[in-house]
């Protein structure tokens, strides 16, 4: 097998969510313990979940859902997204809460 077959490019799933503090919301990512694709730079692949996750959501009208639905210390899951190690999104299974 050569060294070209092995190097099949794996997407990684990530899971989304909004947590909540007394003073400000923050996007999170679940990052898989054991990433399938070659990612290097961590904040690059966050920040392109980030893109994704605004791109498909309203940012406004989730982040009041979100102040509505869930207190202080929880975090309210939007979804998965599916990512390439080249940044494509492969699918993605997002909702508004």
């Amino acid at each position: 097998m050569s060294d070209a077959s092995r190097l099949v490019a794996v997407p990684d799933t990530f899971g989304v969510g909004v947590h909540i503090t007394d003073d400000q919301l923050r996007l999170v990512v679940r990052v898989p313990s054991e990433l399938n694709s070659a990612w290097r730079d961590r904040e690059a692949f966050q920040q392109r979940v980030e893109e994704v996750v605004w791109a498909e959501l309203d940012r406004e009208e989730t982040l009041g859902a979100v102040t509505r639905d869930a207190a202080a210390g929880e975090t309210v899951q939007l979804g998965t997204v599916t990512l390439s190690p080249d940044g494509t999104v492969e699918t993605h299974d997002l909702a508004e809460p």
